[in-house]
């Protein structure tokens, strides 16, 4: 299946407000509260992952956050690159999933049509349009 993207010209960076949750990945930074109003509004299925499909959390992580982390929450990953996924809000929570022995948790599964609404500039827009097809072209 091609699953090329287009430059959408109209393309708009999501609007940031001051308390908006903000999920930078290099130069792709997405709006996390506007992407997860999206998900409800929308009725985006929630599904089982099996946590041992992602990779431990980065060295940034919150060692005292994670008492307070909630794993019945949902996370959200989002289809990075053609078919692999990575979470972009919930590492915490899949962390003390991990860390509790759980084998699955639920998500928010997002492909790149649904996400790529909710990077905050144009030029990481320009790139992740870029970069998904460059992956496209390698497959």
């Amino acid at each position: 299946m091609n699953r090329k993207l287009k430059i959408n010209k109209r393309f708009m960076p999501c609007p940031e407000e001051d308390d908006d949750e903000l999920y930078p990945n290099g130069i792709f930074v997405f709006n996390i509260t506007k992407l997860a109003e999206y998900i409800q509004c929308n009725g985006i299925p929630c599904t089982e992952v099996l946590v041992g499909d992602f990779s431990s959390f980065s060295s940034n992580f919150n060692e005292e956050h994670l008492p307070s982390v909630d794993v019945t929450k949902p996370v959200i990953i989002a289809e990075i690159s053609p078919g692999r996924f990575n979470v972009i809000d919930g590492n915490h929570r899949m962390e003390k999933a991990r860390r509790l022995g759980l084998k699955k948790m639920s998500a928010y599964k997002v492909t790149p049509e649904q996400h790529i609404q909710f990077l905050t500039t144009e030029k990481g827009y320009l790139a992740y349009v870029e970069y998904w097809n460059d992956k496209l072209k390698n497959l």
